[in-house]
């Protein structure tokens, strides 16, 4: 997929740091010499005139890039060679640790930030400060490499997934005491595939790499639980005051496209326009001397008009400190007032980290987000549609497959099928990406292009996937068609499971009544009751998936924690919340919901089971 150049929110991220460390007077350009200065450390000695040539070629200046322009410049790099050393040279800039080791399929040295590993340590402690089943694990110490060792034992990983997406892990299925390699297996296992379950990107992350404590994995894994819980309240959907948000000719449809990042830049400009401030366009550059933070603080501090919440008074005189690093330290005495100094530390704001800074606004909003639902009748509020159990369930199997851009709102950020072009890929449908536009696209006719690509995504499907596509035309894509839309992405995920079990059964052709019988021999081995299909209503019990799970690991499921006999919706619901992580806790790699169990989902009922049968076909 070495055609797509759009520019992931996480590469920017990357991109922004590397300026920071690069623009070492913090001016806010990169000069000629500190670019050449970058690619000597990158081992590419260019000449004077070629450097001059390429920065004159994206500048109407020869003598220095701002921060879009050397993004071009990078991400321009990336067709070529040059692209790995250039950017590991970047990372030997200062702030970024070198990590013992190499990785042994590229030769290249990882690197993690300090400050990054501090900001989480620092969160995780106080999030988890209360919790009785971490307590051979907390406070862990930010000097140290004590996060490193923690995640080792698998506990410390659940606990805040469940944090970011409470009930994805059944507390029943983490093993806490007397460890023993087999159960911390257990636990990495459990950890890993629901990691995986709420959208995390954890292909190259094995448990042995957790067991090892190997620092970039355990930061990057963090990193996107910890986002995934900054993120989840919002959206529109969640939150109905983000509609002050909407501005002068926009629709609704136009606000619910913004991403999480883009929101929480709308909504700290919303503040800074109320306070008669200017406005900022990045979490890196603009805030570093801190004053728009200090704004923002004052305008979304409590003013005591709410019953029961007493004012809290910001103390401005701190904008008129004359060193950025004062004035960063008195604003963090200000947030923490408010309860809100977390992920920062002042050389954090003065340096622009754009991650740690991202992850304090995004907990600053959602401590107090100062939005009020604006009381106008103009604004249909049926168009307002919350996210279906299926609909996450598709966005998350995506993002966990690494797809870019990151899915945020399924019809919106697919509606050019660059997306869906990926998803060919994972299941080795090729893909003519001659034939693709690429974004940006231009501003006249962009739409067009966008159909384009989703007319040849219908055509890939039909012809190459051999898909059943009847009805569904590159318009229904484009339009975010949703019942269509959801038809295409079924059967990519199908194909993509049935892959799977193709592969382990040495391309044996696989289809539902395969995994039937393999299911039935089973559960009769293990004198178990047999299923009649994905169909059969004994499912709703998710008996048969428990019943399963044990004969594929026999002992595994404790049957007191059980209900059997006339349950309750309650009960159907607990059994099933318990068979989708003992799934995953013995290398089942699910994303079925335990409601499409107890409402027995024909086809996330046969994803279940098709995992299942990967699993237990690994084990032969």
């Amino acid at each position: 997929m070495a055609k797509v150049a759009q520019i992931s929110p996480e590469e920017l991220e990357e991109l922004r740091e590397a300026f920071a460390k690069i623009d070492v007077d913090n001016n806010g350009v990169i000069s000629r010499e500190e670019l050449n200065e970058l690619f000597k450390a990158a081992n590419l000695q260019l000449p004077g005139y070629k450097i001059r040539e390429m920065v004159q070629e994206l500048t109407s200046s020869s003598q220095e890039l701002n921060f879009d322009t050397f993004t071009q410049l990078v991400h321009g790099l990336k067709s070529s060679e040059v692209a790995k050393t250039f950017r590991k040279a970047i990372n030997k800039k200062e702030g970024i640790c070198n990590v013992a080791g190499t990785s042994e399929q590229s030769g290249t040295q990882h690197s993690y930030s300090e400050e990054e590993k501090v900001a989480f340590v620092n969160w995780i402690n106080k999030a988890l400060e209360k919790d009785s089943d971490c307590k051979h694990l907390l406070p862990m110490n930010p000097d140290t490499n004590d996060l490193f060792t923690a995640v080792n034992d698998g506990i410390l990983l659940c606990k805040m997934i469940n944090l970011s997406v409470p009930d994805t892990i059944d507390e029943r299925t983490i093993n806490k005491k007397k460890l023993t390699p087999f159960t911390i297996q257990e636990n990495l296992n459990l950890a890993l595939n629901s990691a995986s379950a709420i959208g995390c990107h954890v292909v190259n992350i094995g448990a042995e790499d957790l067991k090892e404590g190997r620092q970039h994995l355990v930061l990057g894994l963090l990193w996107q639980v910890i986002k995934i819980g900054l993120f989840a309240d919002i959206e529109l959907t969640k939150n109905e005051a983000l509609i002050a948000l909407l501005r002068d000719g926009e629709s609704l449809e136009d606000l619910m496209k913004l991403s999480p990042e883009e929101l929480l830049l709308r909504w700290v400009n919303y503040h800074l326009e109320e306070a008669g401030c200017g406005k900022i366009n990045n979490f890196s550059s603009d805030i570093k001397d801190s004053k728009a933070y200090y704004n923002l603080l004052n305008q979304v501090a409590p003013k005591g008009d709410e019953e029961g919440i007493p004012a809290i008074a910001i103390d401005m005189s701190g904008l008129r400190a004359n060193e950025d690093l004062k004035r960063a330290e008195l604003m963090l005495d200000q947030a923490e007032r408010l309860g809100c100094r977390q992920f920062v530390m002042p050389p954090d704001v003065v340096r622009g980290n754009p991650k740690l800074n991202l992850a304090f606004v995004a907990n600053l909003f959602n401590k107090y987000p100062a939005l009020k639902k604006p009381e106008n009748q103009d604004i249909d509020w049926s168009t307002i549609e919350g996210e279906t159990r299926e609909e996450r369930t598709f966005r998350n199997w995506m993002n966990s497959l690494g797809v870019n851009p990151r899915v945020n709102h399924l019809y919106t950020d697919i509606d050019d099928a660059i997306v869906i072009f990926q998803l060919y890929e994972k299941i080795k449908v090729p893909v003519d990406w001659d034939r693709v536009n690429i974004p940006p696209y231009p501003k006249l006719g962009s739409n067009m292009k966008k159909l384009e690509n989703c007319n040849y995504a219908v055509e890939l499907g039909k012809k190459e996937a051999k898909f059943s596509l009847v009805g569904i035309a590159g318009q229904d894509l484009n339009a975010g068609n949703r019942t269509l839309t959801l038809a295409l992405l079924w059967q990519l995920m199908r194909r993509y499971t049935l892959n799977i079990l193709e592969e382990l059964g040495d391309g044996q052709k696989v289809t539902d009544d395969t995994i039937v019988a393999w299911v039935n021999d089973m559960l009769t081995q293990a004198e178990k009751k047999p299923i009649s299909g994905f169909k059969d209503q004994n499912i709703s019990s998710s008996l048969p998936v428990l019943d399963l799970i044990d004969a594929i690991q026999p002992g595994s499921i404790r049957y007191d924690l059980v209900k059997s006999q006339d349950l309750t919706d309650e009960e159907k619901q607990n059994n099933a919340k318990y068979a989708i992580s003992m799934a995953r806790k013995i290398g089942a790699r699910l994303y079925a919901l335990p409601e499409d169990l107890v409402e027995v989902k024909p086809k996330m009922v046969m994803t279940v089971f098709a995992c299942l049968m990967a699993r237990g076909m690994k084990r032969a």
